[in-house]
């Protein structure tokens, strides 16, 4: 189940085609039956005038609902879901605002098999794909130091789940991981000087360090390794940043993952160009290879289909009650595992989307067998080989022979 909430301008009947998307991958890459699959979309308004006076306007025809009207009906939602559908229903949260998504995740984690995909998806494969690049650039994650343009729940998300992957191969506390990871929004580098003006999930990344205003200071003072863009704000890594990234490293790595492809943060000709062809690079939109002194570039694309469906897959075959933070580092590692040696050649730091049932299956798996490993899951008892099981369960579209 899809649950999306229109929170960035969009009215409730122009952006049901999200959910319905979202639920056709789930079908189409993970397997996932249609008719196990619901799309919903919950209209509490809208603040735009034009809309409120138009007299064809099919939405609700009155003022966004916010605080408690707001928590009352989610939560009405959110029972009823349950009481219909049981507890091992998944709902996958879908284009909630920062401050909704962050504090629903944190209310219905612990009570629902709740997932946000804005958060969570975006996450573990951004970091799927860290991991990967680690055999290009060399040493483990806590070696590398971070640089987030964007500090919403995207970026903040990445973020988060790199510093949990950071504690789970040191066992170092996650406070002392994430200060190797740094984020800048729109009023500059996130400082202890900003912490009581930031929103809450931004604090924990508030690291002591004089105030910097402009990204391309940020890479200078912070020297980072990675470059990481989340902003929603098209062509910020400049010639001026991605040499800046390139000045020291031999093969910085740079993902501009902000969609669609007018608003990524620079393109893949820009950063191959800009760092001389050194430049490790992925994107949230496609991009087509690219020559460079005779040299054919492949960029990686960084996109959450490859996470969610095999993810969902896992969560059900496992008969999951609920979803955990090491679900999302073995979704990460799974896919991470699957960039081959011929890939990396071409500079690709995940693998092609050409057989995407197979990804999905053995992300399954891997999700499936944690489920399993933290007493999460219900269908018992496990299966041996949990990859065949993910992939006898997929749902297939083929219409059988009766001749």
């Amino acid at each position: 189940m899809v649950l999306r909430r229109d929170e960035h301008g969009y009215t409730c009947f122009q952006g049901m085609g999200i959910p319905v998307g979202k639920l056709s991958l789930y079908t189409a890459l993970g397997g996932v039956r249609p008719s196990a699959c619901l799309p919903i979309t919950i209209d509490v308004g809208t603040n735009n005038e034009k809309l409120l006076n138009e007299e064809f306007y099919i939405g609700l025809r009155q003022r966004r609902a916010t605080g408690q009207e707001y928590d009352e009906l989610l939560h009405e939602f959110m029972s009823a879901v349950e009481q219909n559908y049981g507890e091992k229903v998944l709902i996958q949260f879908e284009d909630f605002a920062n401050h909704n998504a962050f504090e629903l995740l944190a209310r219905y984690s612990s009570s629902h098999l709740v997932f946000n995909d804005d958060i969570q998806g975006t996450a573990s494969v951004v970091l799927a794909g860290l991991i990967a690049a680690l055999k290009l650039l060399g040493g483990t994650l806590a070696d590398h130091r971070f640089l987030f343009l964007g500090a919403g729940e995207a970026g903040t998300g990445i973020a988060e789940l790199i510093a949990l992957e950071m504690s789970k191969k040191t066992g170092n506390p996650i406070e002392e991981n994430r200060k190797k990871i740094w984020l800048v929004d729109s009023k500059g580098l996130i400082v202890k000087a900003r912490k009581r003006s930031l929103q809450h999930f931004m604090k924990p990344w508030a690291h002591e360090h004089e105030p910097v205003t402009k990204l391309v200071d940020a890479v200078k003072a912070i020297i980072p390794t990675v470059l990481i863009g989340t902003s929603g704000a098209g062509r910020q890594f400049t010639k001026e940043v991605v040499e800046a990234m390139a000045v020291d490293l031999q093969n910085p790595l740079i993902m501009a993952l902000s969609n669609p492809t007018s608003q990524a943060e620079c393109t893949s000709e820009e950063a191959y160009t800009w760092s001389e062809g050194r430049a490790i690079f992925a994107s949230g939109s496609p991009f087509d290879p690219f020559e460079y002194n005779g040299e054919v570039f492949v960029p990686g694309q960084a996109n959450n289909a490859y996470i969610f469906p095999g993810f969902g897959l896992g969560l059900i075959t496992s008969g999951a009650i609920h979803v955990h933070d090491d679900m999302l580092l073995a979704a990460s590692e799974a896919l991470a595992s699957l960039v081959t040696e011929e890939h990396f050649e071409k500079g690709l730091i995940y693998p092609p989307f050409s057989n995407m049932r197979k990804i999905s299956a053995n992300i399954a798996a891997k999700v499936a067998a944690k489920a399993y490993e933290l007493g999460l899951a219900s269908h018992l008892p496990q299966r041996k080989d949990l990859v065949k099981y993910a992939e006898s369960c997929m749902y297939n579209s083929g219409y059988r022979s009766y001749l």
